[in-house]
């Protein structure tokens, strides 16, 4: 069997199931073996209940006593029932599951496993998973890998349909050469990939991740290194001229731009007029004010009779760019003629569009991935803003810029990534950083809590809204069953309907929505139109509402601190006091330490400093830390040892070897040849 072959060559896959492995990316074999398992499950002994440890997930061996009540509120339907031992009594609540009813009997012994929690002196789970006790010691002291899922589509499915791929494919072929893997002491192929979805241990599963992270690393340096990255020394087709707009815009500006705005804005500036090209990646905290430098250094671009072109990862983001360039050409008789240019438009507003760019009537274009597609012509582009650059791929950006020749490039990105990782993974851009927030910004108010707070949080947002304002909560999951005991979007927008005032409008944002629902819910949530918003962190890039003023993140342990930080730049951006609630699900002590980082600090740059000093081989299966680059497994800052080992041997190996034509080199060069020809293979 061939890894390319669909899903639908594996035995028991037919039409149905493929369609629910679709809604994963899972089409083909290979797709299934690169869906590695988000987590793995030791079924221990059970406990007695009065053992069981608040806030841990935990198994528990208990009678149900009693009966089972249900109470409909809304469109939630509620059950509960008490199971006891010998020790003592948990209270079971479930959410929407009927069935229950039909499957439980009273005076029976069942094994009930999730995450117990201490309520005004009672031991209360939710939503625990429900074991015959024979089904239960059958799975005892095993590693069960736990794989994302989606409705209809349940674990054992999933495992299964991996068992029978490996039993049926050759992975025998190992591209990455014999002498790094030895210096670096990594499995072989076959054994990293059988490894990490069914590992005999803990530590077999550690080495087979390490393998596996250092093969992204790798992979993606290697392709980075050669796809002409490194371009300081192109020679600009487009030179420029110091012109007065640009310092007149500053003057008119109501604020002043910071000290460490006006740096950059030189650095800019000296790039502009220099005989090179630009390729240069401004990082800033979120608030920081790269916006206006970026406007900035269009203006430059367009004062000297050069197109520019900003492209936005959201169509809400781009339309944003859009509105405030189009007020601030008017309000201070700026040279700009903008066109706005996204994939939602009908096909003539495009042709229109393409019309103006190319006859050069239009000398800014802000837009999304349409702003790169063939049918757009540019007159005399000159200089190229990717706003948030990590949601781009090296591809994309590459073809924009091949739009013009030697045309200047500047990267805009809000993760604070400390310096010593950036200069690894952005070698061939010179980094600006824009460390100072503007004076009269409010700071956000923290609090770190735990679950027992959440229905004062529910009134202060009920407070908060009847003020006017707008409120985000972020849950790590899209739909029940992906993770047990982590709040999820769709139930919890459900349960949100249920306890807040039907006057409040909620609505959820996940990236399992088309992307027109996600435009759409986005520019409502813009317009004011949705209250409360139930997102995933989808949200972490992509829209401006300062009339949004308080941010809760559930189970806020499950995320890195960097990504925390970046999820509350969403809030406080306005002239109202805003706050973020960051509630601990696990009611852990050392997780509460870790999040008062969050307490204490708006500062990006140390906050990820903090986080690489605290990460290790128990956080592997956080939420991903980052969305940085979409690695599968590797994180930037967890894993950035390997990171640099990655980087350390990919010199290496192209310094002796540049072509990968020697023959211990020969099938990673076959194999970066089509990572190569694969477009926006990675991102960046």
């Amino acid at each position: 069997m061939d890894a390319s072959q669909t899903i639908t060559s594996l035995k028991g896959v037919g039409e149905k199931t493929a369609k629910l492995f679709a809604k994963l990316n899972i089409r083909n074999i290979e797709d299934l073996l690169h869906n590695y398992p988000r987590d793995y499950e030791t079924f221990s002994q059970p406990l007695l209940i009065q053992d069981a440890v608040s806030g841990d997930v935990c198994s528990i061996r208990a009678c149900l006593v009693g009966n089972i009540t249900a109470k409909k509120v809304r469109n939630l339907t509620i059950i509960n029932f008490t199971a006891k031992d010998t020790s003592g009594e948990v209270f079971m609540t479930y959410f929407n599951t009927p069935y229950i009813k039909n499957i439980l009997k009273k005076g029976y012994f069942y094994i009930f496993r999730g995450i117990p929690q201490n309520r005004n002196g009672k031991l209360i789970m939710e939503q625990a998973k429900i074991y015959k006790p024979e089904e239960y010691f059958k799975l005892m002291d095993v590693l069960q890998p736990k794989y994302p899922l989606t409705a209809g589509l349940t674990n054992h499915m999933v495992a299964k349909s991996v068992k029978q791929a490996f039993a049926s494919i050759d992975l025998e072929k190992d591209y990455l050469p014999e002498w790094i893997r030895g210096k670096m002491q990594l499995s072989s192929y076959r054994q990293a990939m059988e490894e990490i979805h069914f590992p005999p241990d803990y530590n077999r599963m550690l080495e087979a991740r390490k393998r596996l992270v250092f093969d992204e690393f790798f992979i993606f340096l290697l392709a980075l290194r050669k796809c002409k990255e490194h371009r300081t020394d192109l020679e600009s087709g487009y030179p420029m001229m110091e012109v007065a707009q640009t310092k007149r815009l500053i003057e008119a500006l109501p604020y002043s731009l910071t000290t460490a705005q006006g740096k950059v804005w030189q650095e800019i500036r000296q790039d502009l007029m220099g005989k090179n090209a630009m390729n240069r990646l401004i990082q800033g905290d979120v608030g920081s004010g790269k916006t206006i430098l970026a406007f900035l250094a269009l203006l430059m671009c367009v004062a000297n009779g050069y197109q520019g072109a900003m492209m936005a990862p959201t169509e809400v983001l781009a339309s944003q760019h859009y509105e405030t360039m189009s007020k601030l050409t008017e309000q201070y008789q700026l040279p700009f003629r903008p066109v706005l240019l996204t994939g939602s438009m009908t096909a003539k507003e495009k042709r229109e569009a393409y019309e103006e760019i190319r006859r050069g009537e239009v000398n800014v274009v802000i837009g999304t991935h349409a702003l790169i597609q063939e049918k757009v012509e540019y007159k005399k582009l000159a200089l190229v803003v990717t706003d948030e650059q990590h949601r781009f791929g090296v591809r994309q950006r590459e073809r924009l810029a091949g739009k013009g020749e030697g045309v200047h490039v500047m990267v805009m990105s809000a993760t604070p990534i400390p310096r010593t990782l950036a200069l690894i993974l952005y070698g061939d851009l010179d980094i600006s950083i824009v460390d100072e927030l503007p004076a009269d910004r409010l700071p956000i108010k923290n609090c770190v809590v735990g679950t027992e707070y959440r229905e004062k949080a529910y009134r202060f947002i009920e407070k908060e809204v009847g003020m006017g304002h707008q409120i985000y909560v972020i849950c790590p999951m899209v739909e029940e069953g992906e993770t047990d005991g982590v709040e999820n979007v769709v139930s919890y927008t459900e349960k949100l309907k249920s306890i807040l005032p039907s006057r409040i409008q909620i609505a959820c944002l996940h990236g399992k929505m088309r992307p027109a629902d996600k435009n759409r819910i986005m520019e409502e949530y813009a317009a004011h139109n949705i209250d409360v918003l139930v997102s995933t962190t989808v949200i972490e890039v992509g829209i401006n509402v300062p009339n949004a003023t308080v941010m809760m993140v559930e189970n806020a342990e499950r995320f890195g601190l960097a990504q925390l930080h970046q999820l509350r730049g969403r809030v406080g951006r306005g002239d109202s006091q805003s706050y973020c609630i960051f509630i601990n699900g696990s009611g852990k002590k050392q997780n509460f330490d870790r999040l008062e980082i969050l307490n204490h600090s708006n500062d990006g740059f140390y906050i990820a400093g903090e986080d690489l000093k605290l990460r290790g081989p128990g956080d592997l299966f956080g939420i991903r830390q980052s969305g940085l680059m979409d690695f599968k497994l590797g994180d930037i800052y967890q894993d950035t040892d390997i990171l640099k080992a990655a980087a350390k041997y990919a010199d290496k190996l192209l310094e002796e070897d540049a072509m990968l034509e020697k023959p211990e080199n020969e099938m990673l060069g076959k194999y970066m040849d089509n990572v190569l020809n694969a477009v926006d293979f990675w991102t960046i």
